[in-house]
């Protein structure tokens, strides 16, 4: 009886085990494949709009003007960006986004900010406490000052329809570039073409 039951039990546990691996499936896809699993704010969201305020940003006639003026390119610092949405959206990898998209397009420069910044400053301040090459030590009051911080929001809209079966979801996101000598505003965009319709026939949303 002892064995048979052992052995009982130890092909439950197999059965149980074998349900569960097959239940789970994983596939791998390009990193630039457009999904949408759950109908909230995306990787392919967060590129999309990133990459076009930034283009927007750096071709509006003001910043334009500026490269022309000063012969140079515009330095900008990349601020905060509030979620005021419905749901968790870290806008920190939005603003990384935008520094991304910013150093890439070749049309302006951005300087490091937040912890990184203090890291660095840091890190200068050690290099003049003796222990490092003098030929090697970097010199302090040197860093490149901003010309723009650039920062923003990002909001939704919901609608629903009176069941709850039914809902689009639309995301509006800022974004404004300002002198930091003046606070002059030089140019403000918005993104407002992610719209998702969500369909639970069998649920409230």
């Amino acid at each position: 009886m002892k064995k048979r039951t052992v052995f009982f039990l130890a092909g439950t546990v197999f059965l149980v085990f074998l349900l569960v691996s097959c239940g789970h499936s994983v596939r791998r896809v390009d990193s630039g494949t457009q999904m949408d699993l759950s109908g909230y704010w995306n990787d392919t969201d967060l590129r999309l709009a990133s990459d076009a305020l930034v283009d927007s940003a750096l071709n509006s006639p003001r910043v334009s003007s500026f490269r022309n003026s000063n012969g140079r390119l515009p330095v900008i610092i990349v601020g905060t960006f509030r979620n005021v949405s419905d749901e968790h959206i870290d806008t920190a990898l939005l603003s990384q986004r935008m520094e991304f998209s910013i150093l890439n397009s070749g049309r302006a420069s951005f300087v490091a900010s937040g912890d990184l910044r203090e890291e660095l400053r840091e890190e200068r301040l050690d290099q003049h406490r003796g222990f490092t090459d003098d030929a090697t030590i970097a010199a302090l009051g040197r860093e490149r000052g901003a010309d723009f911080m650039m920062t923003g929001s990002v909001r939704t809209i919901i609608d629903r329809d009176p069941r709850g079966r039914t809902a689009t979801r639309s995301y509006f996101i800022y974004a404004e570039l300002t002198s930091i000598t003046t606070n002059e505003r030089l140019w403000i965009g918005q993104y407002d073409e992610i719209k998702k319709v969500i369909r639970n026939p069998g649920a409230r949303l």
